[in-house]
């Protein structure tokens, strides 16, 4: 059976609420605010719910933050390779959401940030799994190199999935360079597209994406309410999205990825694995906090309606 193993970072959230951010030097007072496990456990959590095995393959710190982190794992029946860091707490994130859904972060590294090749090989990975890198581990020195050549040494029939975030903003990094000839599955929100190809608009950044990823790479670019976009080079269609009041655009996006790639480990074609991932990141900004996707049973009801 498929697995789906990440390599990203696991941290905690601090989620507050606010009708909008201050101005430099100001102070709001914000409408709620709470902890709660963010960063890569949103995707993993997405795929657990909907039926898809997961290992996380990052480190998790020892702290009152760690303690979190691997608490909101074993609920979710998320695997961890490793056990608890001795030296560091895992990494924190003020998330900020305004009254618009606009989302604003400030995140602190913690034991997540290093990971070594000892680390990587405590997990044989199985040739129909599928592994997650995510576009922050590129930036961390404790991670990067280790993690680029354990993906390099896989078989190629382990299919990559690679999330650039909005850190990554442009091919021509060396760690960049090395990992995408290694990329089976893009997916991103349509920002980073843009901010990665130049592109003015979605429209224009598919066929640039085509030219730095190899042409058998599965694109997937989410179009906030529009839906996303799915397809192999010139044969990209966008998928509908579904119409819903949303309260919170956290964690939407991470939703979309999680059930689009369970869809894939079940046999689903990439239109049809899309349309279910649209469904969930619907149902996803209808609630507050990070990790808030739907279950198999909920994006079922959705997507027949």
């Amino acid at each position: 059976m498929s697995r789906l193993l990440h390599t990203g970072q696991v941290i905690v959230d601090l989620v507050m609420a606010l009708d909008t951010l201050p101005a430099t030097g100001g102070d709001v007072l914000a409408k709620s605010a709470s902890f709660e496990a963010g960063g890569g456990f949103n995707v993993m959590a997405a795929a657990r719910r909907n039926g898809l095995p997961v290992i996380y393959l990052g480190r998790h710190g020892h702290g009152r933050f760690g303690d979190l982190a691997r608490a909101a794992m074993q609920a979710e029946g998320i695997e961890m390779a490793l056990a608890a860091s001795g030296d560091k707490d895992t990494g924190l994130c003020v998330s900020l959401t305004e009254a618009s859904t606009e989302r604003t972060f400030i995140s602190h590294i913690g034991a997540e940030g290093e990971l070594s090749a000892e680390d990587l090989a405590r997990v044989l990975p199985h040739a129909d799994d599928y592994v997650y890198v995510s576009g922050y581990s590129l930036l961390l020195e404790g991670k990067a190199r280790p993690l680029i050549d354990w993906l390099l040494a896989l078989p190629r029939e382990i299919v990559v999935v690679f999330d650039p975030g909005p850190l990554v903003k442009a091919p021509d990094s060396a760690m960049m360079r090395a990992l995408l000839p290694r990329i089976d599955i893009w997916t991103s929100n349509g920002p980073e597209a843009l901010a990665f190809t130049g592109a003015r608009d979605i429209a224009g950044a598919l066929p640039q994406l085509t030219r730095h990823l190899p042409v058998k790479t599965l694109l997937v670019v989410r179009d906030g309410p529009n839906g996303c976009w799915v397809g192999h080079a010139d044969e990209i269609e966008q998928v509908r999205g579904f119409k819903v009041q949303a309260v919170d655009s956290n964690g939407a996006g991470d939703a979309h990825a999680g059930v689009f790639i369970a869809g894939l480990a079940k046999g689903l074609k990439p239109v049809d694995a899309a349309r279910r991932a649209n469904a969930a990141a619907a149902l996803a900004v209808t609630r507050w906090g990070p990790a808030t996707a739907p279950g198999t049973a909920e994006v079922d009801a959705l997507v027949s309606e």
